[in-house]
């Protein structure tokens, strides 16, 4: 229900559910799962989350509708958040918050960006908003800005938070590792992707008239990226 809740839902919506009420989900999990799951439950579930951060990854190199593919990047980026939960070590938890956090700021800076593209060409489709680049040069560098922190580029703390998961996943079942590595090398393609189809090639017909960006979309994305660069800096503010 989650990506159709994404996609259905005004722009406020989508950036509040990403933001804020998917975090209450991974902390509900830390708050209730030492007392309330047993241990033989635990491992399907583990198992069932890492899988889909695996089969999200793959539906999204396949989606044309942009706002579907961020509304699947960010399912799958809480599958790994709910596998670190599910282990309950110090170590885990600790990157499922820093995680969620940095999911949170990444995926709501998606979301608004692909709403101030849909403004302007009145359609979700990838291939109708090609060469933004030329209309919109500064939304450009939030575009790269948001796809490197969804990708985990180092030394992002959403790269913190996803290393520290993979360790605690790995100490925990060797076999994880193939299902991480796996996930975050498709992470890695389909958010590359989706930047160089957005920002390259050549305008359409319906974008040659774009306006360029407003002095309040500028200081939204501004908001965003302000955040994640003070926590890369220093992560101890998130503790």
């Amino acid at each position: 229900w989650l990506p159709k809740a994404h996609v259905e839902a005004p722009i406020a919506g989508s950036m509040v559910l990403a933001a804020v009420l998917l975090k209450l989900g991974g902390y509900g999990i830390i708050r209730m799962a030492p007392t309330n799951i047993s241990t033989t439950l635990i491992y399907p579930m583990i198992a069932m989350a890492t899988w889909g951060v695996i089969m999200t990854g793959l539906t999204c190199l396949r989606k044309t509708d942009l706002k579907a593919l961020i509304a699947y990047s960010s399912v799958g980026h809480m599958g790994l958040v709910a596998s670190a939960t599910l282990i309950q070590t110090p170590w885990s938890t600790s990157g499922a918050v820093i995680l969620m956090i940095a999911h949170g700021l990444t995926s709501s800076m998606l979301f608004c960006l692909a709403n101030m593209l849909y403004e302007r060409t009145n359609t979700r489709m990838l291939i109708a908003m090609r060469g933004m680049h030329k209309a919109m040069p500064l939304m450009t560098s939030y575009w790269l800005i948001a796809s490197l922190t969804n990708l985990a580029l180092p030394p992002t703390i959403n790269l913190i938070g996803e290393i520290q998961i993979m360790a605690t996943l790995f100490n925990w079942s060797p076999l994880t590792i193939m299902m991480t590595a796996m996930g975050a090398t498709i992470t890695a393609i389909y958010s590359l992707q989706m930047f160089m189809t957005t920002q390259q090639g050549h305008l359409t017909k319906d974008s040659k008239e774009t306006y360029p960006a407003q002095t309040r979309e500028l200081l939204i994305m501004l908001l965003h990226t302000l955040p994640i660069l003070l926590l890369t800096l220093n992560l101890e503010l998130i503790y």
